[in-house]
């Protein structure tokens, strides 16, 4: 049984846009690459923390392009599954409970990283804060890095959150991140509509073997949604817990059957 997966990528952006690397040795007393920040890639979006837990089309939020992309792996958890767990840890990740040194978004890339795939983000990017105040200088830098918290804690860039504890989603400044999700995937749908339908009479057998491939994996996302539901509802798991116990039941369910089957 074929089962659906998302890749999953973290996108490494330096907010000092080359700065640090050229003067962190002057100002610090040793060097630094960059000032990192960082989202997660998935689903055809990317999820980050600045003003409270925010999402963007994939390659479309206010940081531009990465500096670099950094492949984590993959996930089966179903989108909805995903952003459940989101509501749940949005308490967390509020715009008060912004911290540039200790809370911040590495911290939460690094958090739902390890909920997707079970790895963590890279450790230089974690570290960042203690390096910089370990050095001589770090101290001094109190005041900037303080007026910086500030500015990301309001909204001012990023944009106001996507998300919010109670599951509704905010409005935005940005009209094009308020392009209803829908209307993407309507578009989509109809176009892959259309290549089938042209192409029917040629490649019909290939058409019906990705119609069956397409339905299995509807299968097992409809499967692993329905347990995680079910899990929730005992109120005795969190998100993150249901849903890699979820996902877990249902790959073992489907590994059982290709083994009789085989």
């Amino acid at each position: 049984m074929a089962e659906e997966v998302y890749k999953v990528t973290l996108n490494v952006y330096d907010l000092s846009q080359g700065l640090a690397r050229q003067l962190s040795m002057s100002f610090l007393g040793k060097s630094i690459e960059g000032i990192w920040h960082t989202g997660v890639s998935v689903y055809g979006n990317e999820y980050y923390f600045g003003g409270g837990i925010q999402v963007d089309h994939a390659g479309s939020t206010p940081y531009g392009t990465p500096l670099r992309v950094v492949d984590l792996g993959v996930t089966h958890l179903p989108k909805d599954v995903f952003e459940a767990y989101l509501h749940e840890i949005g308490p967390r990740y509020t715009a008060e409970c912004y911290n540039l040194l200790t809370h911040n978004c590495n911290n939460f890339s690094n958090e739902i990283a390890q909920f997707l795939v079970g790895t963590s983000i890279p450790e230089y990017i974690l570290n960042l804060p203690k390096e910089i105040m370990s050095s001589p200088m770090g101290a001094l830098m109190m005041p900037m890095i303080q007026q910086l918290e500030s500015t990301l804690r309001s909204g001012a860039v990023p944009r106001p959150p996507q998300f919010s504890p109670s599951g509704v989603a905010q409005p935005t400044v940005s009209s094009k991140a308020s392009i209803p999700m829908a209307n993407k995937e309507e578009s989509s749908k109809k176009a892959e509509h259309n290549v089938k339908k042209e192409t029917a009479e040629t490649l019909n057998s290939t058409c019906t073997t990705q119609d069956t491939l397409g339905s299995a994996r509807s299968k097992v996302q409809e499967e692993i949604s329905s347990e995680f539901a079910a899990l929730m509802a005992t109120g005795a798991f969190r998100a993150s817990e249901a849903a890699a116990m979820a996902t877990r039941r249902v790959m073992q369910r489907y590994g059982q059957l290709n083994t009789a089957q085989g």
